[in-house]
Formats: structure tokens, C-alpha cells, sequence
């Protein structure tokens, strides 16, 4: 199967620890996160993705918000420099162990984090990342041939 997820969606499954902004959101992101570790691959979609279903219901979702768009518009910028590649809307991404890795080096030292400017989970996630990552859901091993 694949997982239809958002550009700014790309950054934070590298922090995400199970908080989110419901039960029914957590639950869901959950979900995702056992996916993405057992190595389905990503569908970058525009608007709201299958971390964001759970919002859906709301009367006015957040993950419609301008503010969400810009946020993935520079996820985009930000995660295509870093894989040296150009990750547009219906791309399909591969999260292996060693780009799982190169991202979360990339999002410690900051050259991914454009996207994160003004989120109320930046210092959750710069806390997380700082620790190393270590309670992190979203974890893949290396397969025979990876690294």
C-alpha cells in the first residue's frame, strides 16, 4: 500500500513521539507511523493527507489553512535540496533506514526546518531531535543491501 502524505508531513514523522492534537488524531498518526516503519512508500499529495483524515470533521481543519500550504511549499524546497531531486506533488518516495537517517541529520542541524517557522510543535520536535530521536515511532531498519 502507500501513504498519501503532504510535503511538511515529511518532517514531522522524523519527531513524531505519539502527541498530536486529538485521540482520533494520535490513533490515526499511529497507524501511519507502523506503516511508514514496515516500509510502505510515501504518494506526495497537495492538501490534506492520511495524517490529517482525522481533522477532516472539524468545522474549520487547520490542514486547510494558508499557513499549512506555505508550510508545505517549503518542506518542498527544503527536502528536495537535501535529496538533490525535485519533490513535486505525485512524487514517490522510498523512506529507507539511510534516508530516514540523512533527514533526521538534516532536520538537528536545521537544514530542513524552514517549514517549522511559527508551529505550535517546534520545540517538542527541536527537543526530540536533540535526544536523538530515541522515542520516536517512525523507525526503519536497514535491509540486506542498505546504508
Amino acid at each position: 500500500m502507500t501513504i498519501r502524505l503532504r510535503a511538511h508531513h515529511l518532517l514531522c514523522l522524523l519527531t513524531y513521539v505519539g502527541k498530536g492534537y486529538s485521540p482520533a488524531f494520535t490513533a490515526n498518526y499511529d497507524r501511519v507511523a507502523e506503516r511508514l516503519s514496515r516500509g510502505e512508500d510515501i504518494l506526495l499529495v497537495s492538501g490534506p493527507d492520511d495524517v490529517c483524515a482525522p481533522l477532516l470533521d472539524e468545522l474549520e481543519p487547520h490542514c486547510l489553512n494558508e499557513s499549512v500550504v506555505e508550510r508545505d511549499r517549503l518542506a518542498t524546497q527544503d527536502v528536495g535540496e537535501l535529496l538533490a531531486r525535485p519533490i513535486r506533488v505525485g512524487a514517490r518516495l522510498d523512506l529507507d533506514a539511510a534516508m530516514l537517517g540523512r533527514m533526521r541529520q538534516a532536520f538537528s542541524a536545521g537544514r530542513v526546518r524552514k517549514a517549522c517557522g511559527g508551529c505550535e510543535w517546534n520545540e517538542l520536535c527541536s527537543t526530540i531531535a536533540a535526544g536523538g530521536y530515541g522515542d520516536t515511532l517512525v523507525q526503519r531498519s536497514a535491509s540486506p543491501g542498505e546504508g
